[in-house]
Parts: structure tokens; C-alpha cells; sequence
């Protein structure tokens, strides 16, 4: 079975995040291990001075306490007492006093250690484990030169490295674990945007053809009808309005389009400036007053209180247009559009109202959605349903608040919050 492309994106991610936590530990266990291994090495050494130096002591007091030189010594080894380490004492030939037997690698090195005055040496027995000596020279009281040597199995460290493994790997295997476990859970919140932008694309671009189709269809179909058969100047003239209509409609769609593809890329800078908000929506009002009128819609300008914002002076006026052409277009003959523009709290603050369609609790929260008209009374409108979410993301860049609050068949009412703006000093 073939994997979409975002499962394998997420199964790629928790593979990256499984290894790079490998890497991460390898590398982590890899130091741990060398710094306790020389530690570990470290502290046997200093355990075998230790014990030699124990030796040299304890023959030193079995000197004092006899009259034999060399009987003397003897019960120094016999009666000292380390575990785990095996004692001896040599000669400066490196022969052993005492045992009666010594490996010949430790009579060698009983001979350096005469020679040098002390020596570390390191011994594998048979491949399977290693012995480590320390030897040093000592001077008796009585004038004989002797070697202290003690010897240690390496084998009780290659245990606590063995069970060190041991307890690292476990730890590290259910590390992995978890990892793998919670790195799935954050590439699946990590690629969940990415999924909702993916499919929201994939509607937006369906919508939109949808949308370019319909006036395509028509222009072509004109052209077609007209081509079919000579016809009178007047027909000609009445295809070319509705093509030229259709063009218009088309022409818009695409502009449309375009805005807020460049708002989703950040294309579309915005200029601050200071606007007096009143001036802006009286004169946009005017502008649209020529549409209502022909649509026998009032449109009634109530209060227009002195308010003044920063933004960008053009899309401030195409937002507030697209709330007077929205109110006029659902807004049946007869009918009421209020605009007013106040500064209550100093929060300059736009609205317009009116008694048309209204639109129902369960649509309002899409009518932000782009290419959402609704009800059937919004889809026979002439628009593409992108206009709102053009003024919802002018309204935003400008950090203001868009509401829409409405009621069935007797109206809607949209408000525009803006931020206060600072007084500058004369």
C-alpha cells in the first residue's frame, strides 16, 4: 500500500528524531564510558600504591621487631592482608622472596622496577582477562634493596563496565522508546498545519475554478450564440454588455484572488499612516450611495464622530467598501444601510447596519471562509465570497477586531475596532 506523501513526511521526521536521539546517545555513552573507564583505571592504580606502600610499611616494622633481615620480610608478606590483591616481595635480581614463586612477567617487572624505581604494567592471561601490577623500589634499614609488587584482576572492572553497558543500554533502549513514542505525537502536531493548509489549498484552488468557470462559461457561450447566425446591430451590442459584464465579474475574482494570495505570502506591504477613519467611510459611503439607490436601498450616514487610525489608507477603503457592498447586496428594496464611525473610550470604531437577509447562527462562523456564500439568497449574489475574508485580513494586519453579529430576515450588523492611536504633542 502506498503511503501519502504527509505519512511518509512523518514517518521520515520520527526515523530522524530516533536517529538523531541514536547519535546523541552513542556519543553520550561513548564519553561516559572512557571518562569511567579512566576513573575506574585510575582508582586501581592508586588501590595498588596503596597496597604496595602497605608492604613497604608493614617490612619496614618486621625489621624493627627481629634480628633476621630476611625473616623479617617474609612475615610482612605472610601477614599483611589485602583483598584482592596479590602481594610480593623480589630481590634486585627479581627473584621472589616471598611467595617462593613469581610469574616471569612480574620478575621482569620487578627488574624495572629496580632499574626505574617504580613501575605500572599491564598483563593479558590467556586473552580472557588482564592482570595490572605496580612495583616499586624500596631501601631497608639494614641496607637491603627489595621490590614491593601488588597485582589485581582487571576482571572487577570489566564487571562494573559490564553491568555499566548493561544499565546503559536499558536506559537507552527504553529512551528510544519513549523517543520514538513522543516523536510520532509531535511530527502528527507538528504536520497538522501543514495537513490543514494542504487541504485548505486544495479547496481554495477547487473554489476557485469553480468560481472562474462559471464566467468563462458564459463569455464563451455568448460568443458562441452570437457567432451561430448573422444577427441586427442591436444583438451584437446586447451580447458585448453581457460579455463585457461578465468580464467585469471575472476581472474582480481574479483581483480578488490575487489580494489575498499576496497577503498569504506577505507580499502586501502596509503603509502606516494616520487616517481619519470618518473621512475614509464618508467618502466610501458616497461611493456606494450610487449602487444603493439603484437598488432602492437607503443608505443613511447617523453619526460620524472625528476618529483617527493607522494603516494603510487604500485597503482601509476597500475594506470599508466591501461592508457597504455586502450590506447593500443582501439587503432587499426598501430596505436600510446605517453607517457610523465613533470614538467611544478612544477606540476608534467602525459599523454598518442593515435590515436585510441577516445571516443564521449556524453560517456565521464561515462567512470568513473564502468562497463561503451560504444560503441560496448569498449564492444567486453576483460575488465569489471572498470579499469578507479580504476584510478580515485587512482588519487584522491593522490590528483591529471585525464582528459580524446578526439576525434572520431583519438584519446584520458589522463592527470594526480599532486600536487607539497616541496623541502626538504639538
Amino acid at each position: 500500500m502506498t503511503l501519502q506523501p504527509i505519512a511518509r513526511l512523518r514517518l521520515r521526521l520520527t526515523a530522524w528524531y530516533v536517529a538523531t536521539f541514536c547519535a546523541i546517545l552513542l556519543l553520550l555513552g561513548g564519553g561516559l564510558f572512557l571518562v569511567l573507564k579512566r576513573q575506574e583505571e585510575t582508582a586501581l592504580d592508586a588501590s595498588l600504591r596503596a597496597a604496595t606502600a602497605e608492604l613497604v610499611r608493614a617490612a619496614g616494622i618486621r625489621e624493627m621487631e627481629a634480628r633476621s633481615a630476611r625473616g623479617r620480610v617474609v612475615d610482612a608478606v605472610d601477614e599483611l592482608y589485602i583483598p584482592d590483591r596479590t602481594l610480593f616481595l623480589l630481590d634486585r635480581r627479581g627473584e621472589p622472596v616471598k611467595p617462593d614463586q613469581a610469574d616471569g612477567w612480574i620478575r621482569d617487572a620487578a627488574r624495572q622496577a629496580m632499574a626505574r624505581g617504580e613501575i605500572d604494567a599491564t598483563h593479558e592471561e590467556g586473552g580472557e582477562h588482564a592482570l595490572r601490577l605496580h612495583a616499586e623500589r624500596f631501601l631497608l634499614a639494614g641496607g637491603d634493596t627489595l621490590v614491593a609488587a601488588a597485582v589485581a584482576d582487571r576482571v572487577e572492572l570489566e564487571d562494573r563496565y559490564a553491568s555499566l553497558i548493561g544499565a546503559f543500554g536499558g536506559a537507552a533502549i527504553a529512551a528510544l522508546l519513549l523517543v520514538a513514542i513522543g516523536g510520532s505525537i509531535l511530527v502528527g502536531k507538528s504536520t497538522a498545519p501543514l495537513e490543514r493548509n494542504i487541504a485548505f489549498m486544495r479547496r481554495f484552488m477547487a473554489d476557485a475554478a469553480h468560481e472562474l468557470r462559471t464566467p468563462l462559461t458564459v463569455l464563451r457561450s455568448r460568443a458562441e450564440v452570437a457567432l451561430q447566425q448573422q444577427r441586427e446591430p442591436e444583438a451584437y451590442v446586447s451580447t458585448l454588455r453581457g460579455i463585457e459584464a461578465e468580464s467585469q465579474r471575472l476581472g474582480r475574482i481574479v483581483e480578488d484572488l490575487l489580494t489575498l494570495a499576496r497577503a498569504d505570502a506577505g507580499e502586501r506591504p502596509i503603509e502606516r499612516q494616520r487616517v481619519f477613519l470618518d473621512d475614509l467611510a464618508l467618502d466610501a459611503a458616497e461611493a456606494a450611495r450610487v449602487v444603493a439607490e439603484a437598488k432602492g436601498v437607503e443608505l443613511a450616514m447617523e453619526e460620524f464622530e472625528e476618529s483617527v487610525v493607522e494603516g494603510d489608507e487604500a485597503l482601509l477603503r476597500q475594506m470599508v467598501m466591501i461592508l457597504l457592498d455586502n450590506a447593500v447586496k443582501f439587503t432587499p428594496r426598501g430596505g436600510r444601510v446605517a453607517v457610523r464611525v465613533s470614538a467611544a473610550g478612544g477606540r476608534p470604531t467602525l459599523s454598518v447596519e442593515d435590515t436585510g437577509i441577516g445571516i443564521t447562527a449556524d453560517q456565521l462562523g464561515h462567512v470568513f471562509e473564502r468562497f463561503y456564500r451560504g444560503d441560496p439568497a448569498r449564492t444567486r449574489s453576483n460575488g465569489a465570497g471572498l470579499g469578507l475574508s479580504i476584510a478580515q485580513w485587512i482588519a487584522t494586519a491593522h490590528d483591529a477586531a471585525l464582528r459580524i453579529d446578526s439576525v434572520p430576515d431583519r438584519g446584520t450588523r458589522v463592527s470594526v475596532d480599532f486600536p487607539p492611536v497616541a496623541v502626538s504633542s504639538p
